[in-house]
């Protein structure tokens, strides 16, 4: 569990980076904004290691599912849900509780989904993936309308289109851990997922640091 004082520094990002580099249409996250050496250091990798948190929680989770871990896919949805809200948390104390509540009911929602979607697909419910699908599309849409709407900085338009890149990363782990695919494609699916992750982190990091430059480092 990182220190609430990351968490803060997330809760920050959500409503402050700048939408321009965070995704084009193809779903690849650009990295014009973070290609020259970061303006806050210690806050990129706060951001880093906050986003890093979720995608190995979910993926323990994936994975003690497939093995039939019943006791491993516990502790790994309990990290996930403590991380959840610890965001929401977060987000409360800089926005207010109400808002707090909402993003951890966002959160909530997204972490159902991909849970859906891992329970789906390794009993092979195509149906259940669907709709686990649906509703991970659904909520990227909704967390997007929340963000674009506590910043004017970021159009949902642009959130949407980096919280699906998120998503297809969830999706492809899922089909290539449960499907048993070779070791080297299920080790490349996760370095790009994780450089994902890092990029969007990074624009994160990029939007607080100049929104609120006296106060990051």
């Amino acid at each position: 569990m990182k220190a609430l004082t990351l968490a803060c520094a997330l809760a920050l990002g959500l409503a402050a980076a700048a939408p321009a580099v965070l995704a084009h249409p193809g779903g690849t996250a650009a990295v014009s904004a973070t290609a020259a050496a970061p303006a806050a250091p210690k806050l990129h990798e706060a951001m880093r290691s906050l986003w890093h948190g979720h995608i190995v929680a979910t993926r323990d989770y994936a994975l003690a599912v497939h093995k039939g871990d019943k006791t491993g896919a516990a502790k790994a949805a309990d990290a996930v849900v403590s991380d959840a809200r610890q965001i929401a948390d977060a987000v409360a104390g800089f926005y207010g509780k109400p808002a707090g509540e909402q993003m951890l009911n966002l959160l909530a929602g997204h972490w159902g989904g991909v849970k859906a979607l891992t329970d789906s697909t390794h009993a092979g419910d195509k149906a259940g993936e669907e709709r686990a699908m649906h509703d991970l599309s659904g909520n990227a849409t909704a967390i997007a309308k929340f963000l674009a709407g506590a910043n004017p900085n970021w159009t949902e338009g642009t959130l949407q289109g980096a919280l699906m890149m998120h998503v297809n990363d969830h999706k492809t782990q899922i089909d290539q851990m449960m499907s048993n695919a070779p070791a080297a494609e299920q080790a490349k699916s996760w370095a790009e997922m994780q450089r994902h992750m890092d990029t969007i982190a990074d624009v994160l990091a990029d939007g607080i640091a100049r929104q609120f430059p006296d106060k990051v480092h």
